[in-house]
Parts: structure tokens; sequence; C-alpha cells
């Protein structure tokens, strides 16, 4: 019994006692103080009203606190049953305190063992069994990593979304890609815009180099604020990069066109994007197709990769093709890479002397290996061999020069 409740008991009594003695007091100065019969059967019972009253006010006084007593007595197996699972439910809470700080301090068997011991007695079994899932993870025991989860699964069929997003996590720190990618599609199923379940699932696809998907998956990461807007477009243009690479290893020129025509206008606009997409077509053998819309894109913007892959057209209008571009040395008189191209395609037109001309002179502006290659192939066709080799020496040594620049610089 607490010092209060003793207190309050010693009051009770005082106050008793006094009504007691007042009420005695009180009847006992009448001339005529009255009495009391109390008859049951054969049984009577006669005092005065001074006594009664005193026995009155006792009795009361004891009764009241025998069936508190009583009460307290009947409830008391509730008492100590609540006040062990309250003592079990703080263990419980310091064990999923110690087991979260072993877990960050790399103990994961202890922290493993702690948690486990007292999930069971815990407000928060899934806490418990998901922080335990992970510190399995940490120490490499993938079945009792999965044992765990099922555990919570178990525990709170609620909170599958929670549980979901923490076993794909530990797959993906595991490198377990195809799992974490069925869980995760899963998980979109049920919650389509659920942010977390759709940032993982993109880094998901990331690791497996499935851009399609992520492209497919770019509106709902916009929509839903996963990623910031400069991040969105970072994403957007690697997407499209790849899957451009993709469309142009396989050589299929109608998905290279119809992958083309869905790129944003942003990223087309980007260098080098469109000399994949222009080199893709090309080597898919339709490089007429798209000979318009490279000599557009070299008005607008001026780049060798481009003119490069112009040169490499095998146009329908070989002589249209060479008129073009001797049109663009007026405005490029001295561009090295221009007059290689203008010396292939005189080549191709059958006009040698000009094309002899073109490549000298790009040579001298700017020594390149496939200028060389060029001239060297040009008077050897013409039977100028020792001509031909020294043009062709010259190119392997700038080759070769290149080559171990390029090691050291590396180096």
């Amino acid at each position: 019994m607490t010092k209060k409740k003793i207190v309050y008991f010693l009051i009770a009594l005082a106050v008793t006692v006094s009504i007691a003695v007042f009420l005695y007091s009180w009847l006992q100065g009448f001339d005529t103080p009255g009495y009391v019969l109390i008859g049951i059967g054969h049984w009577s019972i006669e005092t005065t009203l001074s006594v009664f009253s005193v026995a009155l006010v006792s009795a009361f006084f004891v009764f009241y606190y025998f069936f508190r007593v009583f009460g307290w007595l009947v409830n008391l197996p509730g008492r100590l049953k609540k006040r062990g699972k309250h003592v079990k439910f703080n263990r419980s809470q310091e064990a999923l305190i110690a087991g979260l700080v072993d877990s960050a301090e790399g103990n994961f068997e202890k922290a493993e063992n702690v948690l486990i011991k007292h999930a069971s007695h815990s407000g928060a079994p899934l806490l418990h069994y998901l922080t335990a899932a992970k510190a399995a993870q940490g120490r490499g025991a993938f079945d009792k990593r999965d044992e765990y989860l099922q555990k919570a699964a178990e525990q709170s069929p609620d909170s599958s979304v929670a549980i979901g997003l923490t076993q794909a996590e530990l797959h993906l720190s595991g490198n377990q890609f195809e799992e974490a990618l069925a869980t995760l599609t899963n998980l979109h199923s049920i919650q389509p815009s659920h942010a977390s379940v759709l940032k993982l699932l993109h880094q998901t696809y990331q690791h497996i180099g499935d851009w399609d998907a992520i492209r497919k998956l770019l509106p709902s990461l916009h929509n839903n604020k996963v990623l910031m807007e400069a991040e969105i477009k970072l994403l957007e243009t690697e997407a499209f990069s790849k899957l451009l690479k993709q469309a142009a290893e396989s050589g299929d020129a109608e998905a290279i066109k119809n992958l083309w025509a869905d790129i944003p206008g942003f990223i087309k606009k980007m260098s080098g994007i469109s000399a994949v997409y222009f080199a893709a077509m090309i080597n898919a053998g339709v490089g007429a197709e798209i000979e318009d819309e490279l000599a557009n894109a070299l008005a607008v913007n001026w780049d060798a990769t481009l003119l490069v892959l112009y040169g490499s057209i095998l146009s329908e209008d070989v002589l249209k093709q060479l008129a073009l571009a001797e049109r663009w040395l007026d405005l490029y008189p001295n561009d090295a890479v221009l007059l290689m191209v203008l010396g292939k395609l005189s080549c191709r037109c059958d006009d040698l002397e000009k094309a002899q001309g073109y490549l000298a002179k790009s040579i001298s502006i700017e020594p390149t290996v496939q200028a060389y290659q060029l001239l060297g192939d040009l008077l050897f066709a013409q039977g100028d061999k020792d001509r031909a080799s020294q043009y062709f020496k010259r190119g392997l040594e700038l080759a070769s020069a290149e080559i171990i620049a390029r090691i050291d610089s590396i180096a």
C-alpha cells in the first residue's frame, strides 16, 4: 500500500470516529435518547439509538473497506498479469533499441538474437522482425532473413507494402535483382503510385539494364514527384540514349526510326545523340533516307562527326550530294574534315583529280589517318604504288602516335 493510500485511510478513519463521537454525544444530550429494536424470527436486538448510530457508522466504514480490499484481491491476478505484460513490453522496447544500435555497429548476430527473443512481447513486432531481417542480411544469412520476413508478414498482414519494400531493399543490397524485381512488380500492381515502390523499381531496372521498362515508368516517376525535374530529364536522356544504342546494334531500321520519333526534342538536340541515330541508320543500310535530315542538321549545327557521317551515306544521287558539300566549302574553306569528305565524294563521282586535290589540301591543313588512307587508296588505284605506300606509311605512323598518346594520357 502506498503512502498516499495510507494517508487517505487514516483521514477516513478519523472522519468516521469524529462522526461517531459527535452522534453519540448529540444523542446522549436528550432526556430520552431513544432506542432501536430489530427482530428477526425468534431473535431480537434492542439497544439505545446512540449506540446503534455509532455501530452503524462504524459498520459502514468497516464494510466499505472490506469490499474495497475484497475487490482488490479479486482483481489481483489480472493486475499481476497486466504488470507482467507491461514489464515484458518495456523489455521488448529496450531490446528493439539495443537491436538497432547493435545492427548499426555491425554486431548483426547479437542484434538478431535480442530482437527475435523479445519480438512476441512487443507492441510493434513488425519492427523487430524487419530489423532482424536486416541484421541477418548483414551477416549473409539469407535463409534467416527470409524466415524473419515471413514471420513479419504473418504478424502484420496489413503491412504488406512496408514488408515488401524492406524485402526489395535487402534483395537489391544483396545484388538479387530478379528477386527484387518480382517483389516490386507485385507491389506496383497493388499501389502503382507509391513513391518508394517507384523509386526502387526504377533503380532495379537500371541495375538489370531494362531501359525500355524505365522509359515506360518515366510518366509515373514524374506525376508522383518521385524524382526532381532535373533528375527526371537526366534519367530520360540516359534511357533513350541506351535504347538508341541497343536499336543501333540490332540493325533494325524500322525500330530505329520508331524510337527516334518517340525521343523528346530536347534530347535530340543534345550533342552526340543525333550522331548515334544517323550512324545507326547508315549502318542499317538506309542512309539515303536520312540524307536530307542530316544535311539540315549540319546547317543548324556544324559538327565534324555529322560531317563524316554525311560523307558515309551511299546517296542515290552522289553528284547532288557532292554539290551540296561543295557549297559548304564557301562557308568553311579551311575545314580539314569537309575537304576529306569532298575528296571521298569526288572519288565516288569518279572525279579523281578533284578528289586528289581535296585530300591533299585536307592533309596539309590537318593530317588524319582517314585522309592518308583515302589518298593512298586513290593513288594505288591509279597505279602510283610508291606514292600510295608513302601515304599508307604516314597514316600508320600517325595512328601509332595517336595510340601512344592515349596510353600516356591514361598512365
